[in-house]
């Protein structure tokens, strides 16, 4: 006698009960009562959206400080201190101590309306005051060791003004100035 083995098929699982008519259905908890209970110290949106808009205003405050100029005891370019009164000094047309401008160098300094100023110390007993705008086409000349260089074009000047290579064509203006006490001020003696 033989014996055949014919596959059976499993059983298919079974499908869920559906609730009978007399089973009460089970109940939904409110909305966010699994939040609630999940996670006690989360934000809701609200906290969320005024916690966002103080770090905002905390980061613009911080920036608007900085670009104001806060007291980092340096000058722009971060190289050298600054005078202990700019603003009295420049309110009264003062631009720097004669001490402070090397012999054979030059200063950056502004006037009392913030126009960028260049002092310049080409030789010992003469100060040359010029223009920091350069001509060609209007960027900020800047003191560059014995010369004044444009950053935008590479227009070079000397420390008397005079334009001795680059696309700048005309010198840099001067600017009146003249000593009293050590200090270069605006404006004819």
């Amino acid at each position: 006698m033989t014996l055949l083995r014919t596959p059976v098929a499993a059983p298919a699982p079974a499908a869920p009960e559906a609730p009978s008519r007399t089973q009460a259905p089970r109940p939904v908890p409110p909305a966010g009562a699994e939040d609630d209970v999940a996670c006690e110290s989360c934000l809701d949106r609200r906290q969320l959206l005024a916690r966002a808009g103080a770090a905002g205003l905390g980061v613009a405050a911080v920036g608007l400080l900085a670009a104001c100029g806060g007291s980092s005891g340096a000058d722009d370019d971060g190289d050298e201190p600054r005078s202990a009164a700019p603003a009295a000094a420049a309110a009264a047309g003062a631009l720097a101590k004669v001490a402070d401008i090397p012999v054979g160098g030059a200063v950056k300094a502004k006037d009392s309306n913030g126009t960028p100023i260049i002092v310049s110390r080409p030789q010992a007993g003469t100060i040359v005051a010029l223009t920091a705008i350069c001509p060609h086409k209007g960027c900020e000349v800047k003191p560059d060791g014995k010369d004044l260089l444009c950053p935008c074009h590479a227009s070079i000047f000397t420390l008397t003004g005079g334009n001795v290579s680059g696309p700048a064509k005309t010198p840099l203006a001067p600017v009146d100035v003249h000593v009293a006490d050590g200090v270069v001020v605006l404006g004819k003696a």
